[in-house]
C-alpha cells in the first residue's frame, strides 16, 4: 500500500470527515484552517479562513453545499462549500467542541464547552429561518448539568442527537423538545468520538476508558465492546464489511518520552461480530486523533506527524484501509483501493 501523503496543517488533528459522496475529504486541527481535498488524488482545494483558534469539529450537508465548523475562539460557521464565503458566525461564551448537520441540511446542532464559568450547552438553529441566524438566537437550547459533551452526532431521521459526556454517559436528546429519551452509562471514562453505521442503525464511541463499543442508535442498547490497552480516540465501522478500525494511542503528554512500538500508535482492525483484532497498520509517531472510512468502504485517510516518513504496514491486511489522523502534524495520507 502506497499511501498519498496531504500537508496542510501546522498543528495536530482534531477531526477528518468526507463527505456523502466520498470526493471530499474535510480536515481541521488545533489551527485556525480548514482544509478541503479531493479524496482520489490528494489535491487540495482550498481552504475556508475566518477561525482564530483551534478548530475541533467539521461537517458537511447531504449534498456538500454547505461546511460547518467549530471553534476554541468561541464560534461556530456556515460557509459555502464551493466558494469558500462564511454565511453565518454564530458566537458562543465558550468553544464549541461538536456540530454537526441533520439529515436534510436544514437544522444545525451544536454543543459548547464546560469552562470560564460558563455551563455547557446544545444549541439548536434552523438555517430556513433567517431571524435565528441574525439575533444568534436557537431556536433550543439544552444546559447539561453535569458533565460537558465531548461527542455528538445527529440520531436517525434527525428526530434526536446522540450525545458522549466527559463522565462517561450516553444521553439522547429530541430535537423538538431537547428531553432525555435515553440515558446509559457503559464507559467508565470520557467518550472522545462517536461515528454512526451507515444505515444509521448503530454506533461506535472511542473512550479514555481503553474500550470502544457498538450501540443499537434507537435504544442505545449495548451490543458489543472492543478492548485494547490504551486510550481509544477514534473509531469507524465499516460500510461494506463486519468491521471495525480503532484509533488510539497513549497520552500526549508522554508520547516524547516512548518510542513507536511501545506507545502502540496503530490502527487497529476488530471483526464486528467475534470482538476479535485480525489486523494493524502501523506507521504513526504519535497518538491517532480521528479515524474514518470512505463511504465506498474500500479506501481511506490518515493524518500524521511532522517532520516524518509515512508508511503503512499491515500485519494483517483488511479488505479496506481507513483514514486516521494523527497528534502533532500537518500531514494526511490515504492508501489508495484498487484501480486507483
Amino acid at each position: 500500500m502506497k499511501p498519498i501523503l496531504l500537508q496542510g496543517h501546522e498543528r495536530s488533528i482534531t477531526q477528518i470527515k468526507y463527505n456523502r459522496e466520498g470526493d471530499l475529504l474535510f480536515t481541521v486541527a488545533k489551527d485556525p484552517i480548514v482544509n478541503v481535498w479531493y479524496s482520489v488524488n490528494g489535491e487540495r482545494l482550498g481552504t475556508y479562513m475566518g477561525h482564530t483558534g483551534a478548530v475541533w469539529c467539521v461537517d458537511a450537508d447531504w449534498d456538500t453545499k454547505h461546511v460547518l465548523t467549530g471553534s476554541a475562539d468561541n464560534s461556530c460557521r456556515l460557509w459555502d462549500c464551493e466558494t469558500g464565503k462564511q454565511l453565518a458566525l454564530l458566537k458562543t461564551n465558550s468553544a464549541v467542541r461538536t456540530c454537526g448537520f441533520d439529515f436534510g441540511g436544514n437544522i444545525i446542532m451544536f454543543s459548547t464547552d464546560k469552562q470560564m464559568g460558563y455551563q455547557c450547552f446544545v444549541s439548536f438553529f434552523d438555517l430556513r429561518d433567517p431571524s435565528q441566524i441574525d439575533n444568534n438566537e436557537p431556536y433550543m437550547k439544552i444546559p447539561c448539568n453535569d458533565s460537558k459533551i465531548t461527542s455528538a452526532v445527529w440520531g436517525p431521521l434527525g428526530e434526536c442527537i446522540i450525545a458522549g459526556h466527559e463522565g462517561g454517559e450516553l444521553n439522547q436528546y429530541s430535537a423538538k423538545s431537547g428531553e432525555v429519551l435515553v440515558n446509559v452509562k457503559e464507559h467508565s471514562r470520557q467518550i472522545n468520538d462517536i461515528q454512526l453505521s451507515r444505515d444509521m442503525t448503530m454506533f461506535v464511541t472511542a473512550s479514555k476508558d481503553n474500550t470502544a463499543k457498538l450501540f443499537d442508535s434507537t435504544t442505545l442498547e449495548h451490543q458489543k465492546t472492543f478492548r485494547t490497552e490504551r486510550p481509544v480516540n477514534s473509531a469507524a465501522l465499516s460500510p461494506n464489511y463486519d468491521h471495525v478500525v480503532l484509533g488510539g494511542g497513549q497520552e500526549a503528554m508522554d508520547v516524547t518520552t516512548t518510542s513507536t512500538r511501545i506507545g502502540k500508535f496503530e490502527a487497529r482492525f476488530f471483526h464486528l461480530a467475534f470482538e476479535e483484532e485480525f489486523g494493524r497498520v502501523k506507521g504513526h509517531f504519535g497518538p491517532i486523533n480521528s479515524v474514518a472510512f470512505h463511504p465506498d468502504g474500500k479506501r481511506g485517510r490518515c493524518q500524521k506527524g511532522r517532520h516524518r516518513r509515512v508508511q503503512t504496514a499491515p500485519t494483517a491486511a483488511p479488505p479496506q484501509t481507513p483514514a486516521t489522523a494523527g497528534t502533532g502534524d500537518p500531514t494526511a495520507t490515504r492508501s489508495p483501493g484498487r484501480g486507483e
